[in-house]
């Protein structure tokens, strides 16, 4: 089932936080989706495409991931 906000759309342009949120999130998922794939990601660094190993981008749970592991 999709959860459909009910705010006014216009209201959301207008702080931005949601939007912002949204495409962090939405960055976060995209490497948890190379890791389990084994793909690189594939971005753009010093005016070139390059291939990213995804383990080498941090994202939030990896830093629980690690204090977990050292208990």
């Amino acid at each position: 089932m999709i959860h459909r906000s009910t705010k006014d759309p216009s209201s959301i342009l207008q702080d931005g936080r949601a939007i912002d949120l949204a495409f962090e999130r939405a960055g976060y998922d995209v490497v948890r989706r190379h890791r389990q794939l084994g793909v690189p990601l594939v971005i753009w660094q010093d005016g070139r495409v390059v291939d990213v190993p995804p383990e080498s981008v941090r994202i939030p749970d990896d830093d629980a991931a690690e204090l977990s592991d050292r208990t």
